[in-house]
């Protein structure tokens, strides 16, 4: 539930900022990568630019399945025009090899692409969802999108995480309250490489949970084990079905352990150290 005080003048002044930012562009590409902060750019964007305004999304084995079909019924109901383009960042040994910095690689090749759909189409401006918050972030695509020209409007009209939630809900946005999404490259402790058939693997794995019902939830791999990240209050539910969820993770994604994490899904976890190897709590491993 989101307060009384984000419905404040402040957030009209901010949301206000974001249309003259992008009435000032002209035309824009957008990535779209289905979560709330690019949804909510795409859907502004489209009622200030028109035709002016065209949402893209890069279909490549580092994105679920789920999440691709999610991006295209959320660009339909913006009615913004969407194209999904299929990248290649896994063959590049840059980033396979999951460096610290693997996103800039991975940003690097979208961006070239996104520049190259905005000359064809005669738009000024390629554009992506990072917000004010994220100025606080490992965001290796940022030294990216400087590079490339690519703008932030959601963080040039210093809009917070929260501040974009509130406006996403105004709009009815169905996914104004949806959990933060990572690629599927940020599951490998860094220095793993990163794979095809691994991206699978956690593909694979986390869809069960999905299907379990969970939506806040991470599968790291670290080889033959998963390492499960869950809230704390979805641990209790999760181990009273352990056996079942082991043996639907191991046959739908060919780990050999599955174990929980105790301390809970948090965002950028392979950050925390500096190792591959991290302390487990093997209390689903059979």
């Amino acid at each position: 539930m989101l307060p009384d005080t984000l419905y404040s003048p402040l957030l009209d002044a901010k949301e206000a900022h974001l249309r003259a930012i992008l009435a000032a562009m002209g035309g824009v590409v957008i990535g779209l990568s289905g979560g709330v902060d690019s949804v909510l750019l795409a859907l502004v964007a489209r009622e200030v630019l028109g035709t002016r305004a065209l949402a893209v999304t890069a279909n490549s084995p580092s994105l679920p399945q789920r999440e691709l079909r999610q991006a295209a019924d959320l660009a339909r109901l913006a009615a913004i025009n969407h194209l999904v383009i299929d990248t290649t960042e896994v063959t590049d040994s840059r980033y396979a090899a999951n460096p610290t910095n693997r996103c800039y690689f991975c940003k690097s090749m979208l961006f070239t692409r996104l520049r190259a759909i905005a000359d064809e189409y005669g738009l000024a401006w390629v554009a992506y969802g990072e917000n004010y918050d994220d100025l606080s972030d490992h965001r290796p695509g940022a030294q990216a999108a400087a590079e490339h020209g690519v703008r932030a409007p959601l963080k040039e009209a210093s809009l917070t995480k929260i501040d974009i939630r509130a406006l996403a809900h105004r709009y009815d946005l169905p996914v104004w309250d949806k959990p933060a999404f990572a690629c599927l490259g940020s599951r490998f402790p860094y220095g793993t490489p990163i794979t095809p058939e691994k991206l699978a693997q956690v593909e694979a794995a986390e869809a069960v949970l999905w299907a379990f019902g969970l939506r806040q939830f991470r599968v790291r791999h670290h080889g033959d084990l998963a390492r499960i990240e869950v809230a704390p209050a979805d641990m209790g539910h999760l181990i009273a079905h352990a056996a079942e969820l082991v043996s639907q993770i191991r046959t739908a994604a060919g780990f050999h352990h599955i174990t929980l994490d105790l301390a809970g899904y948090r965002r950028g976890s392979m950050n925390e150290v500096g190792d591959v190897s991290i302390p487990l709590a093997p209390l689903l491993m059979r």
